[in-house]
């Protein structure tokens, strides 16, 4: 079962309250999304851990419900 955009986006804000989040379906299959998040809790972070905090916050749905995700983060001052 595939996972709609709005469900990505809550479990992301979840985890980091401040973050502001877009989400694209890349296919329209609800299997292939884009996300953009910015956290101002990546600042003085590296690329791969800003990314597994985004994973984390996704609590394991990657690579099942979540087929693919192309991330792209940031923080505020960025």
């Amino acid at each position: 079962m595939a996972m709609d955009a709005a469900t990505i986006e809550t479990m992301i804000r979840e985890a980091l309250p401040d973050a502001q989040v877009s989400i694209q379906d890349l296919r329209g299959d609800g299997d292939h999304y884009a996300a953009h998040v910015v956290s101002a809790e990546f600042r003085g972070k590296s690329r791969v851990q800003q990314h597994q905090m985004v994973y984390a916050a996704l609590r394991g749905k990657m690579g099942g419900e979540l087929h693919a995700l192309a991330l792209q983060t940031a923080t505020p001052d960025a």
